[in-house]
């Protein structure tokens, strides 16, 4: 067995192994949309440690804290990965790798707030900026549009598959 440290910048990704964490961070997002649309974003509990991870990301990321937090509104991608982004959300991740599960896995994220997921309002980050970003859209009501898109898309679905059903019915009917 090697004695080599691992080093993840390194590291060859394996297309399985890849779309396994693909396949998890969809069904993530998937279930976050369903949360969205059945709470109030703002009784919204994510994690145990929703206060200490509000609180820590205003403190660390004082400009996430500035009215009217357009900021948190629409992510900023190139901020969040430039040399800098990356070294600070390095030490706010490191708090949380013994007390969130799962801290530094890969999650999908809407870029802006006030609109659905889908692929131009999509990027991955870590489960832990994941929270850092949600739980101050939820505490600040930057989540109630999309609470209300989901609500409608829910309900269109809903009407959708009553119309399918009855056609489906009234198809079993007319045969002889």
């Amino acid at each position: 067995m090697s004695t080599q440290k691992f080093d993840p910048n390194n590291a060859q990704n394996l297309l399985e192994i890849e779309k396994q964490f693909a396949v998890k961070a969809v069904e993530q997002a998937q279930t976050y949309w369903n949360l969205l649309e059945k709470v109030d974003p703002k009784d919204l509990k994510l994690t145990k440690y929703d206060d200490e991870i509000y609180e820590h990301t205003m403190k660390l990321f004082p400009e996430l804290a500035e009215p009217p937090h357009d900021k948190v509104v629409k992510i900023d991608e190139d901020w969040m990965k430039s040399d800098e982004g990356k070294k600070r959300w390095r030490e706010f991740m490191d708090t949380y790798k013994d007390k969130v599960k799962d801290y530094n896995f890969g999650s999908l994220i809407r870029t802006n707030a006030e609109d659905e997921y889908g692929e131009t309002n999509t990027i991955f980050v870590t489960r832990i900026q994941f929270y850092a970003f949600e739980i101050a859209r939820n505490r600040l009501g930057l989540n109630a549009k999309a609470h209300e898109i989901a609500k409608v898309e829910a309900e269109k679905e809903r009407l959708k598959k009553e119309k399918e059903a009855k056609a489906a019915e009234k198809k079993k009917k007319t045969k002889p």
